[in-house]
């Protein structure tokens, strides 16, 4: 937990920094286009290929078949090598035809940068999958700490680059730091894979395990691929608005999944293995509790981080982004779009907990016809809010289709396990909004103060850090008043977790890309 933590944190920092060194410019604009298609890929190879392999791999080991597990991770490792080596070159070769498929906004001289660009960044998809599949190989050995600091290595290496080299090479040094750290989070998870001697140089397609793979693989690549389809189209729209734009909404998606990551996405990773064995032992009953219990949690975390980020869109932009590169001007604009990104985050959240429970019933292609109406979904509204609401509608539309996505998985859950706990759903909810209420009452009030900061980054952050340190009380306190639970079972869980040294996955960790 702690590594998954410090990725996160380390994520984060990348984010600072870029916001430093590049603002809001058109510079960035450029390489969040260009880092469209890797950042896909990573979604769907990584994100996918973990889903699919730690299932079949823990079969394997749970079954004593080490010979015919080493086989099988070697296949798939051996034959993803293979491929993503011809696809990287066909990438590079290729990206004058597809980049203006992304960027199709940008004036002639931009795009040949995104091009350029998208180049360097293509090789790099080799490491990222090969790294996927280390992770599983490792996550089925119930050994999390190397795959968990993958995800330190990539940002720390890419914080290093920009520090480094941004003199010299201006924004490829964050195209090369980002390069670099695909590289470092496969590198780092070598000496674990050697120390478990897996590996075998052989590609036995007739292995049985590997029919079972694609069984599966199939439904949540595509599942994946549909929610990377998203990210396609929003960058795709952004690329015709003003410069700015397409950074903006990065930062404020950034800042919305801090907490999604810190929180909800551990949830979902303590939570994952456990609803498999349960529903390998047929025990609905307990799958019941513990889908309950993830959902509860995440109503503690995502209703006040939301209430939060809106409240608060101005001083935490400011306080965490505002120096360098990124002014005054570019504070107004990503605090403008902090809003319309953070309505989202509690389906976002959920959708975790409620993907993973599907996956472990081994429902995927009902879960991929939802993830793909999502997705129709959302172009759809981007389409109609993208002349009214520019940005903001954009992002609008992404948590729209999330809260659409939440409800029908929601109910997908229901049919597949019988009726949940929803009295305690809801009685969960109301209560965690009432209290996150009065804490933005305390918000507002601090604001009538009408305290100003001085323009510095050590009293912005002290100020900032300030806020939010009072509005966590308030909220606590009042959850105690109204006798919320939620805070009590968060804290026995994490005292229970430390104190049995229990172990998870590195799951649903944030695409280091773009």
């Amino acid at each position: 937990m702690a590594a998954t933590l410090g990725s996160t944190i380390a994520g984060f920092m990348r984010e600072v920094v870029n916001a430093k060194f590049y603002g809001t410019q058109w510079e960035m604009d450029t390489f969040l286009a260009a880092a469209t298609i890797p950042t896909i890929l990573f979604g769907v190879f990584n994100g996918a290929l973990v889903s699919a392999l730690v299932p079949t791999f823990s079969e394997y080991l749970a079954r004593r078949k080490r010979e015919e597990f080493a086989r099988l991770a070697s296949t798939v490792g051996n034959v993803l090598f293979l491929t993503l080596s011809v696809l990287a070159i066909l990438g590079w070769l290729l990206a004058p035809y597809f980049v203006p498929l992304v960027a199709h906004g940008f004036p002639e001289g931009q795009m040949q940068i995104a091009i350029h660009m998208t180049r360097w960044l293509m090789p790099s998809i080799v490491a990222t999958s090969l790294a996927g599949v280390a992770s599983a190989i490792l996550n089925a050995h119930h050994r999390f700490h190397s795959s968990a600091l993958a995800g330190i290595a990539v940002n720390l290496t890419t914080i290093a680059a920009v520090l480094l080299l941004f003199p010299k090479l201006g924004i490829f040094a964050l195209v090369l730091g980002t390069s670099l750290g695909l590289v470092m989070q496969l590198i780092v998870q070598i000496p674990s894979i050697l120390m478990l001697r897996m590996w075998r140089p052989v590609i036995d397609l007739h292995h049985p395990g590997l029919r079972r793979i694609w069984l599966m693989l199939g439904p949540i690549v595509v599942g994946s691929a549909a929610g990377q389809v998203a990210l396609f189209f929003d960058r795709y729209f952004a690329s015709t608005l003003s410069s700015g734009y397409m950074a903006g909404m990065n930062y404020a998606t950034k800042l919305v999944g801090f907490p999604q990551q810190i929180f909800a996405a551990a949830i979902a990773t303590v939570i994952f293995p456990l609803l498999a064995s349960q529903f390998a032992s047929r025990n609905r009953t307990s799958v019941k509790q513990s889908v309950v219990m993830g959902l509860r949690m995440v109503n503690f975390i995502t209703i006040p981080s939301v209430c939060a980020l809106i409240a608060l869109s101005s001083p935490i932009v400011q306080g965490l982004f505002e120096r360098g590169a990124f002014q005054a001007s570019a504070t107004q604009l990503t605090a403008g779009l902090l809003p319309y990104a953070a309505v989202g985050l509690i389906a976002l959240a959920a959708n975790v907990v409620l993907t993973r429970c599907c996956f472990a019933c081994r429902e995927t292609r009902a879960t991929v016809v939802i993830s793909v109406i999502s997705v129709v979904l959302n172009v759809v509204l981007s389409l109609i809010w993208l002349g009214t609401l520019g940005a903001r509608g954009l992002l609008l539309a992404n948590s729209v289709s999330q809260s659409v996505q939440a409800v029908m998985l929601f109910i997908l859950v229901w049919r597949l396990l019988g009726a949940l706990e929803w009295r305690v759903l809801a009685r969960s909810a109301v209560g965690i909004t009432a209290c996150s209420l009065v804490m933005v009452s305390a918000l507002h009030w601090i604001a009538a103060l009408g305290a100003v900061p001085p323009e510095t980054f050590v009293a912005r952050t002290w100020f900032l850090v300030g806020q939010i340190a009072i509005a966590a009380l308030v909220f606590l306190a009042s959850t105690q008043l109204v006798g919320v639970e939620e805070p009590g079972i968060a804290w026995r869980l994490i005292v229970k977790k430390f104190e049995g040294r229990i172990l998870s996955p590195p799951e649903g960790r944030e695409v280091p890309i773009a």
